[in-house]
């Protein structure tokens, strides 16, 4: 399985920015896939994911949107609105199949990540 996460940059404060995820190597209908992200000097931290129904950080509610492309789950997207400096952060796509006890919000719990979009949002 391979993620390759996309669309990174600069972007002031109250921008938008799209982040596109594409997987292969695998068949991903069934799995959940995700993004998080790594501020400097902080720990990754679950932002959204996607399976059947959309799950997001109480931070991003409202301004982020994750989606697919199709049902394949081959492209994954985040859509990023009213971008804050706190946003700024490397970006993660992830990707685990489904599994008991599975904690979406632990970036342990997943299997699959890729390597890193870095997002700054300035000022």
């Amino acid at each position: 399985v391979q993620l390759q996460a996309s669309g990174g940059g600069l972007v002031q404060a109250g921008g938008s920015l799209r982040l596109s995820c594409a997987a292969s190597g695998g068949t991903f209908s069934s799995y959940f896939m995700g993004w998080f992200r790594q501020a400097p000097g902080k720990e990754r931290e679950f932002v959204a994911a996607i399976r059947w129904s959309t799950y997001y950080a109480d931070s991003v509610k409202g301004r982020f949107t994750i989606s697919t492309r199709d049902n394949a789950k081959n492209m994954v997207y985040l859509q990023m609105n009213s971008l804050k400096p706190e946003d700024t952060a490397v970006y993660y796509c992830a990707a685990v199949q489904n599994k008991a006890g599975l904690r979406l919000g632990v970036p342990s719990d997943w299997v699959y990540w890729g390597q890193g979009t870095l997002v700054t949002v300035s000022s």
